[in-house]
């Protein structure tokens, strides 16, 4: 745990459950996430995605995919489809406009590729996650983990988002004996 030696000050700052983001929320998060292991960060982005003082998951998701890099798109969307299956994605697909990839799966393909990925609007992914949060709620923790490795990514959630996960990181390290 050499890492809660640089980080102490944060998790203190954090630990409080504070209900609104601190001005350096930010700087914050860059400084945390340059030491936190990615478990802990991504035990972090989850809580986050399941708090009640955040949009809901489909949601926060949604925006970290228009955000993403084509082959990240698709390993997400991928974990949406192993969660769903082919045949609702397609549909749900379909139905948000993404008609190039509903026909990718509906040919017997599995898988959605990248360059497929790349061209499915924020909207489709919404409706996608939604359904898989329903179905399958620890999808949140595997998309979480996808994640952990893109704090940058991660800081487009926003201020309140960034202060629900240092708060559980904080909450988890004074939990440990």
């Amino acid at each position: 745990m050499d890492w809660l030696n640089h980080v102490t000050d944060i998790l203190n700052k954090y630990g409080s459950g504070a209900s609104h983001a601190p001005a350096s929320v930010e700087t914050d998060f860059d400084r945390l996430s340059q030491h936190l292991p990615s478990g802990t960060l991504s035990e972090g982005l989850a809580e986050a995605f399941r708090s009640d003082r955040t949009p809901p998951f489909a949601t926060m998701l949604s925006q970290l995919f228009g955000r993403s890099p084509a082959t990240q798109k698709s390993d997400v969307l991928n974990t949406m489809i192993a969660t769903l299956g082919p045949a609702l994605v397609s549909q749900l697909l379909a139905r948000h406009g993404a008609t190039r990839a509903a026909k990718e799966l509906e040919t017997g393909n599995a898988k959605v590729s990248p360059e497929v990925a790349e061209q499915i609007p924020e909207k489709s992914i919404s409706a996608i996650a939604a359904e898989a949060e329903k179905a399958d709620p620890s999808i949140v923790d595997r998309v979480s983990r996808f994640y952990a490795d893109q704090p940058a990514l991660i800081k487009t959630l926003g201020g309140l988002a960034l202060t629900v996960a240092m708060a559980k990181v904080a909450q988890r390290q004074t939990q440990k004996p």
